[in-house]
């Protein structure tokens, strides 16, 4: 993992002495309370299955996918993780210019950048409290004719949120093609936030999802997009290999997607966890706290006593690991980026940073 990507356990173990698992790691945005029960049973009971070659198309995955996102399963592509897919739509419609809304994940400027895309960016701004004016983006937008919009929603690491309305608003008002990093959707309200819905009539917009951050199945790579645009959609299967999904992860998806008892405890959980830690961070009089949507918390130094690295620094020790966010185009060295853990964990944090900050 790159600094860009978060804490790399395997070498703060090393140094520090501890064992990967004694590490709290607030740095990583996935869901603590871990994976569907049902679909790692049936992987358990059924491992035999790893002799077979996968459906190569995945009828039974996109049958939950479609289910779960209210969409029609032909506007369905599969990617080895949120990343793949990312590259090969970009690849797919080779925008000359492109405007990305920042900060914002690495991965979106690296791959326009691959193509040689004129990339501008559009900052969210502090004073803002990093909330964007659908209006003002609109008309920025049209002054400019960019060819693609990439909007990562919620935004890591702001937490900010566009809603539906607001994206429909945004397809309808430009000719500008619309890619939606969706990867931390499930952790908001997926009614009023997710443009899933969107996709069936509207031509001009790519949905991404991916299972690493609240199915917790990094280890998987498994993702997918939603898209009716049906030349594009061609072309980003062309880049794709075939059987890209291995069976392991095809099967869990079959089963994880449609596990609403996982998925009502996890959103309840997650909600009463990031409450929690929300609340207590803003009892903390030296540090500013934005909203989020997100599993995750933007903050700001507003002492400038100690930076968000020396902060990070002074939190190793006690096996704890936070996010410093200099990396992030348009944050400065005071900000930092907690993630949501259990309840014990998230405790810990708090009583560790009232003890630095006291």
């Amino acid at each position: 993992m790159s600094a860009n990507h978060g804490a790399n356990l395997y070498d703060l173990s090393s140094k520090y002495g501890f064992s990967k698992e004694e590490f709290m790691d607030f740095s990583s945005n996935i869901n603590p309370f871990g994976s569907s029960k049902l679909a790692k049973e049936y992987i358990i009971n059924n491992i035999d299955m790893v002799s077979m070659y996968p459906d190569p198309d995945y009828t039974k995955l996109k049958d939950s996918i479609s289910t779960y996102c209210n969409c029609l399963q032909e506007n369905i592509v599969l990617g080895s993780g949120a990343t793949e897919l990312i590259s090969s739509f970009i690849e797919s419609i080779n925008p000359n210019e492109a405007l990305l809304l920042s900060p914002a994940y690495s991965e979106y400027e690296k791959e326009l950048s691959k193509i040689g895309c004129k990339i501008t960016k559009y900052f969210a701004l502090s004073e803002d409290n990093f909330k964007i004016n659908v209006k003002e983006l609109i008309k920025s937008i049209n002054e400019n004719n960019y060819d693609l919009i990439v909007i990562c929603n919620p935004n890591n690491p702001t937490g900010f949120t566009f809603s539906a309305d607001e994206i429909k608003e945004i397809l309808e008002n430009t000719n500008s093609f619309v890619m939606i990093d969706e990867t931390y959707i499930e952790f908001t309200d997926r009614e009023l936030f997710s443009s899933t819905k969107l996709v069936d009539n509207y031509k001009n917009i790519f949905v991404i999802r991916g299972t690493s951050k609240f199915f917790s199945t990094p280890g998987i790579r498994l993702g997918y997009g939603l898209i009716s645009n049906v030349e594009v959609r061609n072309k980003i299967n062309s880049h794709l290999d075939l059987w890209n999904i291995n069976i392991i992860a095809s099967t869990m998806g079959e089963i994880m997607f449609v596990d609403n008892e996982f998925i009502s405890k996890t959103e309840d959980l997650m909600t009463k966890e990031r409450n929690y830690l929300y609340s207590e961070l803003n009892k903390l009089k030296e540090i500013k706290v934005y909203e989020t949507q997100g599993n995750f918390i933007l903050c700001e130094i507003k002492s400038k006593k100690l930076t968000g690295k020396l902060l990070r620094e002074k939190l190793i020790p006690n096996k704890i690991i936070i996010r410093d966010c200099f990396s992030f185009d348009g944050l400065d060295e005071y900000f930092f980026r907690v993630c949501i853990l259990k309840p014990e964990e998230n405790k810990l944090l708090i009583e560790n940073l009232n003890k630095i900050f006291d």
